[in-house]
């Protein structure tokens, strides 16, 4: 390691005339920045800028829904609140934190230098910022935001005002981002690893990411072309969906869903990289089935293009369709169980210890079980034509994506924070901050579990008395999980700006290549010269 590090510091005592090895200060470093480090660290915090957002949004949402009647927020408003909020999240909070660990993490992975491509790479960056404006402002536009929910089905949003444009317009510019970082990501993997870095050499969350990088070029043209139609449907007298001009608005389902469920996996491939990286280093073991998690991935990929009707099975597809989606959906669950399997094999009879990034690993594996089980239930067509739009799918959606993909981005900055900043955060607090997400989100999302069974529809503000305690008992959870977010902000700033230092190698399981050719914290310039892989 010294060896290593020796090198990289003589590489610098050349004392070349132009500043090679810092970056420039003040706000131009940022704006012009063609560092991967530096746009993976604005993704990360436009990342947590817009999941406060969407939290805020959920607060709400919860404190309306406390006691039945309506209490804080008109109708109109609380369906704008449930749009944006599900809008934000996904575009604008879980996407961007992936691509935010991709930029930092996958050439320093692989051995390249930077990305392939590093101001297209500053260009996906900040096309978020007019897009997140967009969708933000558009609770300012005459007849508030969008309140269509965040699937914008016609004919709901044929009928809305100019917001609805506005977030056509955002969610085309999150798409364009979404497919230059796509390209950049599966151009720098293929042309730009270290010698002897073999596919199946590279670390899982690089082969995650390769494949998710994959599904978003097949799906977001797809999403552009649905919004588009919308758009025409809306101002140019075009009837693609709508029925009185021979349009069809079930075909906006299909096409919509066709992009949404492949989307959903989108937002967990990478955390199931994070997490299978997070794992054998703390049961100091190599990851179990290390093929077999490649392929299983890849599985998934493949599936998920061929059950989005699930989503759809009130809408009166034939039986024939209806069991279709049902079989494969059902099927998809395998190579699921086949990572869940390999991790679990993982830290079986491991040297494991608890510290804050394995807890929200193995938290992680728990919850969103338990959010597949409930998707293998919704997956059965004659049980979902009575779940459906209830608050069972809601209950099921937020476990695979808050103790899925959000505790897994959480668990990821606490395991490599100590790498990128050379100080580590505070174990105590790391350890409150989980305790306090876990006990919450429970409290939050479990009961929606029986509201959902009594029947509770979702997207309404206002509800029977029977649902009442249940609700009640909701929305304490969530304002747990929603504040014990700001104990994250602290105990992230905290480390930032000083604290402990940092070893050279926290965490003694883990051996890929930041962790083993890199000092910490990273140099500025990754790899000057390409590490040789053996």
């Amino acid at each position: 390691m010294s060896t290593a590090t020796h090198a990289h510091d003589h590489d610098h005592g050349h004392g070349e005339a132009h500043d090679h090895h810092g970056p420039p200060a003040g706000f131009t470093r940022w704006m012009y920045t063609t560092n991967h480090k530096d746009i993976g660290t604005m993704y990360l915090w436009f990342a947590f800028a817009m999941f406060l957002m969407g939290g805020t949004m959920a607060l709400l949402i919860r404190a309306e829904l406390f006691q039945p009647g309506l209490q804080l927020v008109d109708p109109q408003f609380f369906n704008s609140l449930t749009t944006v909020h599900g809008l934000v999240m996904v575009f604008g909070a879980i996407m961007p934190a992936f691509v935010g660990f991709a930029n930092w993490l996958i050439p320093m992975q692989v051995g390249a230098a930077d990305m392939a491509f590093p101001r297209m790479n500053n260009w996906s960056f900040w096309l978020l910022i007019p897009a997140a404006l967009l969708l933000v402002g558009s609770f300012f536009v005459p007849g508030g935001a969008a309140a269509s929910g965040w699937t914008l089905y016609p004919p709901l949003i044929i009928q809305q005002g100019m917001s609805i444009d506005m977030t056509i317009l955002a969610v085309h510019i999150l798409g364009a981002s979404s497919i230059m970082g796509s390209i950049n990501i599966i151009t720098t993997i293929l042309n730009m690893r270290a010698p002897g870095m073999t596919l199946m050499k590279m670390p899982l969350f690089v082969w995650t990411w390769l494949i998710t990088a994959y599904l978003l070029i097949a799906v977001m043209p797809v999403l552009a072309g649905a919004v588009t139609m919308l758009l025409t449907d809306r101002h140019f007298g075009t009837s693609f969906f709508n029925a009185a001009g021979g349009g069809d608005p079930t075909m906006f389902l299909h096409i919509f869903w066709f992009f949404g469920h492949p989307e959903v996996y989108i937002m967990i491939l990478p955390a199931f990289g994070i997490v299978s990286q997070i794992i054998p280093a703390f049961a100091r073991k190599p990851l179990f089935g290390y093929a077999s998690m490649v392929y299983a991935t890849s599985a998934i990929a493949i599936l998920s293009f061929i059950v989005w009707g699930h989503h759809m099975f009130t809408v009166g597809m034939p039986a024939a369709g209806n069991l279709f989606f049902m079989y494969a959906t059902i099927l998809i669950a395998v190579p699921t169980g086949v990572k869940i399997f390999n991790w679990l094999s993982t830290m079986w009879r491991g040297s494991m210890t608890f510290e804050t990034p394995m807890l929200f690993a193995v938290g992680f594996i728990f919850l969103f079980t338990i959010g597949g089980f409930s998707g293998l239930v919704l997956a059965i067509a004659p049980v979902d034509i009575t779940l459906h739009n209830t608050y069972y799918v809601v209950a099921h959606f937020h476990y695979v994506l808050v103790s899925g993909a959000l505790f897994a981005i959480f668990g990821g900055i606490y395991f490599w924070l100590p790498k990128w900043t050379g100080h580590m955060y505070s174990e105590g607090l790391g350890k409150l901050h989980f305790w306090l997400s876990m006990i919450g989100f429970n409290i939050a999302f479990f009961p929606q579990h029986f509201l959902g069974l009594a029947g509770m529809p979702r997207r309404i503000p206002d509800y029977a008395l029977q649902f009442a305690e249940w609700n009640a008992i909701s929305t304490v959870g969530a304002f747990i999980f929603g504040f014990s977010q700001l104990l994250f902000l602290y105990i992230v700033v905290s480390t930032i700006r000083g604290g402990a230092k940092s070893a050279e190698k926290p965490w003694e399981g883990a051996d890929s290549l930041e962790w083993t050719h890199l000092p910490t914290p990273v140099p500025y310039h990754t790899f000057e010269t390409a590490p040789v892989v053996k």
